[in-house]
């Protein structure tokens, strides 16, 4: 071992690293250069068959050069990672004036996203949402509603009625069933909305619809007053129209409740009907089996298509139910 070739494995460690065209370049030059089979580690290890003084010359030696060659290579490691960040910002670059994909997301309907908003709502207010059958029998559809057989809401003006006529099936008229059958397999206190798709003999035009959606709402309880009515109606309505919208109730008959009110709203300067409310008919309690010296409730009803046309200022049914994205589109994808 002579100092001259200690030297010379510096200066190829040096000239190595500088040429390193890569990191994976650079760790061959590691391996190479400061390897456990590099010249100087296994001069290093020679140290240990030398006399004394040898190892005091050598041993400075070999130890200044493994400083030297540790220098080279963290040089190198510094300058190759500079690269290798510069040439990823330059290859990954986003070219922003690249045409975007145009292709437009599929959304709820504005119906459906009012129908969860209003689900949304009552749930927190500690209600359960109820479904029901839209092919629905008619004594469950009008006879437990105390609607009687010369009704009005009978006649084929009103309702759809499916064949054969003796199986007494219609097409339900309204959500009301929905309670019906509600109060018939659960026990008081309930306190549910009964959303869904309802049918009546309607021509389609710019107010009206043989096909349309409600959410109606019940509550049997002990105790249940009209003053539980209006306060549940305000609150809907503030949170439907917003703080500032005022609510209040006329006197109209259902046969269904007892008494009964319609229940309007003062939105943008005006007054608009909203629905339909009252105290459940202590018949109607009576056949579906609640006790009506313990128990009463109330009721309501109302259209989502009147609600969101209210609400967002759609002039024109025809818009809701004939499926044109230019108008649902600005009601967001609702999911």
């Amino acid at each position: 071992m002579r100092a001259e070739e200690i030297s010379a494995w510096v200066e190829q460690a040096q000239a190595a690293c500088a040429s390193a065209k890569d990191l994976d370049g650079l760790k061959v030059v590691r391996t190479a250069h400061s390897g456990d089979k590099s010249p100087i580690a296994l001069a290093s290890r020679a140290l240990g068959s030398m006399s004394a003084e040898e190892k005091v010359v050598f041993g400075k030696l070999i130890g200044d050069a493994k400083a030297s060659v540790s220098q080279f290579l963290a040089a190198a490691l510094l300058k190759l990672e500079a690269q290798r960040d510069q040439k990823i910002l330059l290859e990954e670059v986003v070219d922003i004036t690249l045409p975007v994909n145009r292709a437009h997301r599929g959304g709820l309907h504005p119906i459906t996203i009012i129908k969860n908003e209003v689900s949304d709502f009552f749930i927190e207010q500690g209600f359960s949402v109820e479904e029901g059958p839209e092919l629905e029998s008619g004594w469950l559809n009008f006879d437990a509603l105390n609607i009687p057989p010369d009704h009005p809401a009978r006649t084929m003006q009103d309702t759809f009625f499916i064949e054969p006529i003796e199986s007494g099936m219609v097409l339900r008229t309204h959500t009301s069933p929905v309670q019906v059958r509600t109060m018939l397999t659960q026990e008081p206190p309930i306190y549910v909305v009964c959303p869904g798709r309802t049918f009546r003999a309607d021509e389609l035009d710019a107010t009206h619809s043989p096909v349309f959606h409600q959410v109606e709402g019940l509550v049997v309880d002990k105790g249940i007053t009209m003053a539980h009515l209006k306060g549940t109606l305000d609150n809907f309505a503030r949170h439907m129209f917003g703080p500032d919208v005022t609510t209040r109730l006329r006197p109209s008959f259902f046969p269904f409740t007892e008494p009964s009110a319609e229940v309007d709203i003062y939105f943008n300067n005006r007054w608009i009907e909203w629905g339909g409310c009252g105290m459940v008919n202590p018949k109607v309690l009576a056949t579906c089996g609640i006790d009506t010296d313990v128990y009463s409730g109330f009721a309501f009803g109302m259209g989502l298509e009147r609600t969101l046309m209210v609400r967002h200022g759609i002039t024109d049914m025809h818009d809701i139910v004939e499926g044109d994205i230019r108008f649902t589109r600005q009601f967001g994808v609702g999911l």
